[in-house]
Parts: C-alpha cells; sequence; structure tokens
C-alpha cells in the first residue's frame, strides 16, 4: 500500500529563516568542511578581470541535522575578523541582503526605526569593522549557514584575530573602501517613536578606514578531486538521506582569483634571493659555470698548477681585464671564454714553469648592474649575479605591478632588443632560454599586460591568465591545466564585457545538446576575449543511480543502483540486519518528475525469504526500523521487585521472565500470587481489561511452567508486599521527663499509655500538660496547608483588601500599608518550619486517661517529649514589652497582658488568643462559654498569649485571611518553645 506523504513542504521563508538563525534558535547544527583564504599582499594579485574580487575566499560546507561540537559552539562568542567577514560578504551577495534585515531588526530593538533597504553596503561593512557583537553574531550566522566552518573559527582565534577591537581590513585596488566615522546611513527613515531623521542618528563606526595589515597565513585550497564537492545544502522538509542530497545548491560565485604566477613574487627572503642569483655581498657560487662562460671585470679566479711547482692561488680581474700571475706578469682575460682563458693562463706560467699544467676555476662570480623599469614594483637598477636570468632581475625588483606583464619582457642592451621572455614558458613548462643572460648596463622593460582571462571553477589551477598567442577557449583551458573529471563541460558560462559599452554572458553553442564531444569542440572553435571570466561549473553533486538504506541496519549508507534491482539485492538476510528488526519496514521514493516523496509498506520477514520483492527506484530510501523503536510493545512490573517500571516485551516473554529482567523479588515479596491486568482489543473498537492471579513464585522460583503466562502487550504485573512487612522496625521516640527515655519498638495497636509505662511512667518534674508528639503525617499536612495560606496571601487582589468607599489618594496610602504588613505576615509564615504536633490532653495519672480517646495510637516515627513544668506565661505579640511572666496561679490572661505593659496602638485586642501549654488554642470564636472575652480566661504554666496585629484593611476576606496567618505563625512559634523547655 502507498501512503501519500505531506503533499506540501515546509515554507522555508529566507529572511525569518535567517533571523533564527541569528538569535541562536536554529534548528539544526551543522558541521562543515570549508577554507577561507586570503589573498596575498602583495598587488600582483589583484587585475582588471577581478575586478570587484575582494581579498580573501568564500567557503560553503555542508549540514547535518545532528548535533556536534557547536557547539557550539564551545559556549564562548567567538568571532572572525572584519576582513575575513567583509571578504565572504563581497564575494556572496545574496548574504548581504540577509544581513541587512537582521541589522535593522537589531536597531529596532534599540529604539532605531530603519528599514533593511536604508542600510547600505559601506554602513553594514562599518558596523562589522568596529562592533565585536555585530562581528560574533555574523560568525554565528555564517557557521550556522554552512559558509565557515569550526575550524576556520579556530584557527582565527589561535592566530591572534579574534579581538574586540575593529580588525583590520586587507584592502585591494579593487575592494569596496569603508566609510569614515560621519558616514550616516542613507534614506529619510524617520523614528515612529520620536519623529527624528534616521540619518541624524550616529551608528558606532570605524573612525577610519583600518590599515592594511598582513593576515595570518593559512594553508592554500588543497582540495583535491577526490574530495566531497563544496555545496551549499538547504534545509529539507523531511528527514531523509536522499533528500539531503538533492536539496543542494553549487556555488555560483567563484573564489577571489589570483594572477597567475603571482607567487613567485612573494615572501621573498636572504635563502630564496641569494638562490635565484641576486648578488649580495658574500654571494657563494653554488651553480656550475661552462668553459663558454665569458671572463669579465670582477670575476674571481682560482688557479690551480702542479707539474715542477704544484700551487693554488686566485685572482680577480681587475677593472682593465687583466690579473697578475707569477713570475709571468699581467695577462688579459676579461671578453675570453673560460676555456680560452685557461689556455691564455697556461702559456703564460709555462714561459717560466717547465711541463707547468694549469686548472683554472671561477671562485665568485662578478656583480653586473641592470636596470628593471616599467611596471614593476621597485623600479631602478640592481646589481645582480653575471649569471642572472630576466626571472632573477624581476625577482629582485619585487615583480610586476597590478599592472605589468608576465608574458612579454623585453631585454635591452643600449638601444637594441636583445629578446622578448615570455616567463610562461619557465612557469608552466620549465623551459629557460640559454642566452638569457644580462651584461652591465643592460635594461629589462617589464610593459603594461596584455589580455586577460580568468577562469575559475572545475580546471586544475584557477586563476587569471594573460593571453599571448592563446585565442580559443581551449587553449586558455590548457593553461589551466584543463578541466577536472568532475567538470560540467556543458555548464561553461563567459561573463564577458563588450568593450566600453556593457557587460554580458555568454555561453557555449552546445549547451543544449547536452553532448561532451560537442561541447569539446565547441571549446576548440570559441574565442576569448580580454576581460573574458570563465566559469567551468561542476558536475552534480549527487549521484543519480543511488539507493539509500538507514535505520536498525548494519551498513546503513549509500548503495550502488542498477537497472532491474529489487529489495532482495539490498537485504539479503538477517545478517544486514541489526537484532530485533521490526516486522513492517518502509520505501521511502521521490516519485518523478517533481521527486515528492511517497511511502511504500513491506513485510520484512516475507522479504527476507524472497516473498515479497519489490522493484527498486534510484533514489528510494529503505527504513528499517528496530522492534522497539516502531510502537514498541511495552509491559510494566510493580511492587516488591528490584527495579520496578516498563519493559519492552520481546516475543514470547512470560511473567517469571518480566521479574528475573526486573531483578528479582525483594525480601518482602508475597510469592503466593501476584496480579496481573492485561488487556484485549475487542472488535478493533474497544478495550477490555482483564484479571488473573499468577503463581508467580512457584514460576520463578521452581520454574513451574503451569504457573507461569505469557505476557501480552501492555500487561501490568504487580508483586504484593507481605502483610505487615511496613511495620518491621516501627518505633517510637520518648524524650523529656520519663523514668527511661530513648526509643522503643511497639507492636500494631499499641496506644501511647502503653509505651509511657514501658517508659517508666513519668518523673516528678514532668508536666504533661505541656507534652509534645510530633508525627511527620500531620508535619507534611501542615506544610501543605502553610503553602497554600501563603499562596492565599501572595495571590490575593488589591480589590479584596481596600473598602469600596475610600478615594483614590487613600486607596494608594493604604495599599502600601497593606503591602508591609502582607510581607511581614509572609516572612514570618517562611521563617517558622512546621512543627507536625498533635495536640493531645494527657496527665501525670495514666490510668486516669488510658483507654479513653486521649490515649491515641502511636505510630512509626512519632516523638513524643514531656518538658519540665514551665514557671512562666510567655506575652508575645503587641505589647510594650513581650516576655515571660511569672506564672501566679488562678491568676487571668487580662492580668498577665497588664504585666507586659498592655498593648499597643496596632494591636487588634478583639482577636486576642491563648495558646494552651498542650497546643490548643482559645480565641473568641473557640466556642468555650468564656469566649466572649478572651482576657478572663484562668492561664496555666506554659500558656502563651498573642496580641496580633490590627489588620489593615476593610474587606472581610482580607483580614480573616491575614487573622488566620497570624495565628499560624504564632502557633508554629510556641511549638517551638514548649519543644525546648
Amino acid at each position: 500500500m502507498i501512503v501519500q506523504l505531506h503533499n506540501s513542504f515546509l515554507p522555508f521563508a529566507r529572511r525569518r529563516f535567517s533571523q533564527a538563525l541569528f538569535l541562536g534558535m536554529a534548528l539544526l547544527f551543522v558541521t562543515c568542511s570549508t577554507m577561507v583564504a586570503q589573498t596575498s599582499p602583495s598587488s600582483p594579485n589583484a587585475s582588471t578581470t577581478d575586478a570587484g574580487a575582494p581579498s580573501g575566499s568564500t567557503a560553503t560546507g555542508n549540514t547535518s541535522g545532528s548535533d556536534t561540537s557547536i557547539a557550539a559552539a564551545t559556549g564562548s562568542r567567538m568571532a572572525l575578523p572584519a576582513g575575513q567577514i567583509i571578504a565572504i560578504l563581497q564575494e556572496k551577495p545574496e548574504v548581504n541582503i540577509e544581513l541587512k534585515s537582521l541589522l535593522a531588526d537589531m536597531l529596532q530593538q534599540q529604539g532605531i526605526q530603519i528599514q533593511p533597504d536604508s542600510i547600505t553596503d559601506e554602513t553594514l561593512y562599518s558596523q562589522i569593522a568596529s562592533s565585536s557583537d555585530v562581528r560574533a553574531n555574523i560568525t554565528t550566522f555564517l557557521r550556522a549557514r554552512g559558509y565557515i566552518s569550526d575550524a576556520d573559527i579556530q584557527r582565527s582565534t589561535a592566530q591572534g584575530d579574534n579581538e574586540d577591537e575593529p580588525a583590520s581590513i586587507e584592502t585591494l585596488e579593487t575592494q569596496t573602501q569603508l566609510p569614515d566615522a560621519n558616514s550616516p546611513l542613507i534614506g529619510s527613515a524617520r523614528s515612529a517613536q520620536n519623529g527624528t531623521d534616521i540619518s541624524a542618528v550616529n551608528l558606532p563606526a570605524a573612525t577610519q578606514a583600518p590599515q592594511p595589515k598582513k593576515l595570518p597565513q593559512r594553508e592554500k585550497d588543497s582540495r583535491n578531486i577526490t574530495d566531497e564537492p563544496k555545496v551549499l545544502r538547504r534545509p529539507t522538509p523531511y528527514n531523509l538521506l536522499s533528500l539531503r542530497d538533492l536539496y543542494t545548491q553549487l556555488p555560483d560565485s567563484p573564489a577571489p582569483l589570483k594572477r597567475f604566477g603571482s607567487d613567485v613574487f612573494v615572501n621573498r627572503d636572504l635563502s630564496s634571493t641569494t638562490r635565484l642569483g641576486v648578488a649580495t655581498n658574500a654571494a657563494p657560487l653554488d651553480i656550475p659555470i661552462g668553459p663558454d662562460y665569458v671572463v669579465g671585470p670582477g670575476d674571481s679566479l682560482t688557479i690551480d698548477m702542479w707539474g715542477s711547482l704544484t700551487q693554488s692561488f686566485t685572482r680577480v680581474v681587475n677593472r682593465e681585464g687583466h690579473i697578475m700571475l707569477p713570475e709571468s706578469g699581467d695577462v688579459q682575460v676579461a671578453g675570453l671564454a673560460l676555456d680560452h682563458a685557461q689556455g691564455v693562463i697556461q702559456s703564460a706560467l709555462q714561459q717560466q714553469f717547465r711541463n707547468a699544467q694549469v686548472a683554472v676555476t671561477v671562485s665568485r662570480l662578478r656583480t653586473v648592474r641592470v636596470y628593471v623599469v616599467g611596471d614593476v614594483q621597485r623600479p631602478g637598477a640592481y646589481d645582480i649575479s653575471s649569471l642572472s636570468s630576466s626571472l632573477n632581475a624581476l625577482y629582485a625588483a619585487g615583480g610586476p605591478t597590478a599592472a605589468g606583464s608576465l608574458r612579454t619582457l623585453r631585454h635591452y642592451r643600449g638601444t637594441e632588443l636583445i629578446g622578448e621572455v615570455d616567463l610562461y614558458d619557465f612557469l608552466l613548462h620549465g623551459v629557460r632560454k640559454a642566452d638569457d643572460r644580462f651584461q652591465g648596463g643592460d635594461t629589462l622593460l617589464v610593459p603594461p599586460a596584455g589580455p586577460q582571462v580568468a577562469v575559475s571553477g572545475a580546471v586544475k589551477r584557477p586563476a587569471i591568465y594573460e593571453l599571448k598567442d592563446e585565442k580559443t577557449l581551449s587553449a586558455v583551458l590548457e593553461d589551466a591545466g584543463g578541466a577536472t573529471v568532475a567538470a560540467a563541460l556543458t555548464h561553461i558560462t563567459i561573463e564577458r564585457i563588450d568593450a566600453n559599452r556593457q557587460r554580458e554572458t555568454v555561453g557555449l553553442d552546445s549547451a543544449s545538446a547536452g553532448d561532451p564531444e560537442s561541447a569539446r569542440t565547441a571549446i576548440a572553435a570559441f574565442v576569448v576575449k580580454d576581460g573574458d571570466r570563465v566559469r567551468v561549473a561542476p558536475i552534480l553533486p549527487y549521484s543519480e543511480r543511488v539507493v539509500y538504506l538507514e535505520g536498525h541496519v548494519v551498513r546503513p549508507g549509500r548503495l550502488s543502483y542498477h537497472d532491474g534491482m529489487n529489495l532482495s539485492d539490498v537485504l539479503h538476510s538477517y545478517q544486514d540486519l541489526l537484532p530485533e528488526p521490526a516486522a513492517r519496514g518502509e520505501i521511502v521514493r521521490l516519485v518523478p518528475p517533481d521527486l515528492h516523496p511517497e511511502t511504500i509498506n513491506f513485510n520484512v520477514p516475507d522479504t527476507l525469504i524472497g516473498n515479497n520483492n519489490m522493484p527498486l527506484q534510484p533514489f528510494d530510501t529503505i527504513r528499517i526500523l528496530g522492534r522497539y523503536e516502531a510502537d514498541a510493545p511495552k509491559v510494566t512490573i510493580h511492587g516488591e521487585v528490584l527495579r520496578p517500571g516498563s519493559y519492552a516485551l520481546s516475543e514470547g516473554m512470560t511473567a517469571a521472565q518480566l521479574v528475573r529482567i526486573a531483578g528479582g523479588f525483594k525480601r518482602d515479596a508475597l510469592l503466593d500470587d501476584a496480579d496481573l491486568i492485561s488487556y484485549n482489543v475487542v472488535g478493533g473498537t474497544k478495550v477490555v481489561a482483564q484479571r488473573a492471579d499468577v503463581r508467580v513464585g512457584d514460576a520463578v522460583l521452581k520454574n513451574d511452567h503451569d504457573a507461569d503466562i505469557v505476557l501480552k502487550p501492555g500487561d501490568v504485573l504487580t508483586v504484593h508486599q507481605i502483610t505487615g512487612w511496613s511495620d518491621i522496625g516501627a518505633s517510637i521516640t520518648i524524650e523529656g521527663e520519663v523514668a527511661h527515655p530513648g526509643s522503643y519498638g511497639f507492636k500494631q495497636g499499641e496506644h501511647l499509655s502503653d509505651l509511657l509505662r514501658r517508659a517508666g511512667g513519668f518523673r516528678e518534674t514532668a508536666y504533661p500538660a505541656g507534652a509534645v508528639l510530633t508525627r511527620d503525617q500531620v508535619r507534611e499536612l501542615e506544610e501543605k496547608s502553610r503553602a497554600e495560606l501563603i499562596h492565599q496571601v501572595e495571590t490575593s487582589s488589591a480589590a479584596a483588601r481596600l473598602s469600596p468607599n475610600l478615594g483614590s489618594g487613600d486607596q494608594s496610602a493604604q495599599l502600601q500599608l497593606i503591602q508591609q504588613q502582607q510581607e511581614q505576615v509572609i516572612s514570618r509564615l517562611r521563617s517558622q518550619p512546621a512543627s507536625g504536633r498533635l495536640v493531645i490532653h494527657i496527665t501525670a495519672d495514666i490510668d486516669s486517661w488510658a483507654g479513653t480517646p486521649a490515649d491515641i495510637e502511636v505510630r512509626t516515627g512519632d516523638v513524643l517529649h514531656v518538658p519540665k513544668k514551665p514557671g512562666f506565661v510567655l506575652i508575645t505579640g503587641q505589647v510594650y514589652n513581650a516576655s515571660a511572666i511569672t506564672y501566679v496561679p488562678d491568676k487571668t490572661a487580662g492580668w498577665y497582658l497588664k504585666r507586659a505593659g498592655g498593648t499597643s496602638e496596632i494591636a487588634n485586642r478583639k482577636e486576642i488568643f491563648v495558646i494552651r501549654a498542650n497546643g490548643s488554642v482559645v480565641g473568641r470564636r473557640s466556642g468555650e462559654w468564656y469566649d466572649h472575652d478572651v482576657l478572663s480566661t484562668r492561664l496555666d504554666p506554659g500558656d502563651v498569649i498573642v496580641v496580633p496585629q490590627k489588620v489593615i484593611g476593610s474587606s472581610l476576606f482580607w483580614r480573616n485571611l491575614l487573622t488566620v496567618a497570624q495565628i499560624a505563625g504564632s502557633v508554629a512559634i510556641t511549638a517551638a518553645v514548649a519543644a525546648g523547655l
């Protein structure tokens, strides 16, 4: 059955997608393999054919849907230098559009209303150069879009380029200059808030165009033809490897090109200067000299003589061309070839030394002064070796300028043209003219460059080439090393300049035919012109005869497709799958012509035995899921096992196997019966639950198969606990004034009187009326009640606190007072922990209350504290002297209150209440016969009189709420005091 997937792809609005990435909300983490190459500071890298091409290069990378490192990005805000960012933006104009929208959003968040169309390129570059935050955000955006990689960012950071101050930018003649500090935004957009002209808003800008500096040396693009092609991956609507391959774009803008041969004149140093023949004060002779070398003034000759006399000496040819020989006098050697000079010297010496034999070598070459003029970096006179060639002289002068030629170097001797030198012969073929030697006074003229053509794309040496005899495109491609095997010869475009008129795009005549042979014929016949920019596009970055295997398989990835390919050609046996695959697999097919995806389901076991051998098509994705990934069946075990929880239901799993997987029984497990709930689907319309008892102990411990049961998806097995197991180890702690304080174990149903008798009863100093019994369950209830009370106080509206008769001015003042009182009450509630006190009514005579309702049943964890009899009554709250007053028998609360100085002005006399030593509260509404006047209550030792604060606000709800809160806070304090007696 074919299931049609969603027909409409998800919208991928370009601007919104960029903004999401810019704000750090991207859904995909990307990794890419890119290089951001930089141009050399030497001017030969610029050319008229590379107009508008900036220093550096752009990079595109491969995105992936999985997280890696980014990651993070590493957590710190790292940024590329401004020079590299601007170079990327100038080579990728479409990125400028997106970044302007992002910059407009940032300015609008700062209150500056501006439209993206009002931001010029110069303003954008100024922000990049001056703001480290902008650089960091743009770096994040470029990384997320695949224009740069983590390696690029780390490399720039390691080289010291990631700084907060504006980064220097390497500028060329063709690079756009940055605006000055006063450069305003172009446009007349006005702020919606204040109506100010946006042109008057000074954005952060560099005070001046950054001075060029030498950026860190980066390795050249060393991508091999066998590497993955550089592509820009677009977001895909479905997470399929096939769509990821298809959703790729080949970058249209090539990297900025250098002039071919310009690298020869970069990175000059002493060793390379000497090697190429430029004279120094101590230039050694490390090259062989032939017998045809013409000796001249300044040459140093070493003469070895043997025969009747053995001797070796060195002579320098003087300005007249002579050398002085021992016993033979002056000899003329200048202008003679080296072998001829050796014969002359030998003849002269034989006249004085019988049978003298001579060997003459040149130990040090003379220097000649030549003139290098024209379009060179440093025209002037240079002293070079007598063996130097045109290349040596040009190298000494720093190489040609951007306008200088590498194809037609003219060698003059006086007014006579000795010859023309084409450096391409040496650079491309390694050929040097043997007679290309300079003499003193010679001149090397570098004329302006001839026609130039830029070749980029899928060629072996992308560069700018100067034309001499090349007329056709095939000759230019030959200079560029030829097209690579990944070149699409039917997709060659030429950007041409119609002289002094316009630019135009030209294609080959065979582009529509699509035949490589026709393309080669058209390339051979196509005539190139000065200023052409040739772009050789690569072939498609993906294979068109491939199928994809993913999911629960051993070897996921791409597989070669062949005609007549079936599903069994991919899935041979269970050895190709991981353990326990799901029974259902699927083929996601991209249906032509628009390649929309459709899903075809198949049965995996049938396919593996050859019963369901479906034909495949290119770009098919065969997806196999694991048994526990595709609607995985689960069973659940609760109760007394070591690892209760949900477990995947394997084929034929039983209740005993589930218990074993869960770690086995705990010591408190009831082994007789376990409870099993099963669910059955009836008629496909409803679920019916069934319960059964399982003799799980016999099934697990005795391997009794009759007691065991096969589980079904969704089953719930509960292993019961032995009755009374939770009572094991139950104890109560008795503290204070008893004969034998300590912890006591108890059995189920024992009461407080039983435990007190076992503890030896009360001591004479005990005060049973003030005994404090704390229980964990009561503490939990108090915590919950206190939290609810705090929540009610905090969330009560202002309208519930005020009287409707107050004016607006009075309401404001009263609200402030209410707010202060509210904060005080809440702070008091939060500062006093729940005591967990359970009010009990006991006396020293245990027999008198044993067996009555006052004799409560004890629980595990109870703590009974029996204090000594206190000799005071505590007065707290809104009194002038909150203190403890010595207890006097038969005195009322009013009497003690007078001893504390009486109530203060903010006291609420109507709501005064008494907290008895046993924890009970006596108040105006407590229901006692004397509740009309709490102050008439006769007090006992340890009682507490609480005078609450008058509640501000006329709302009855608010007064009652805050009164309850004050009582709760006071009770907590009283319990703490009683426990400390």
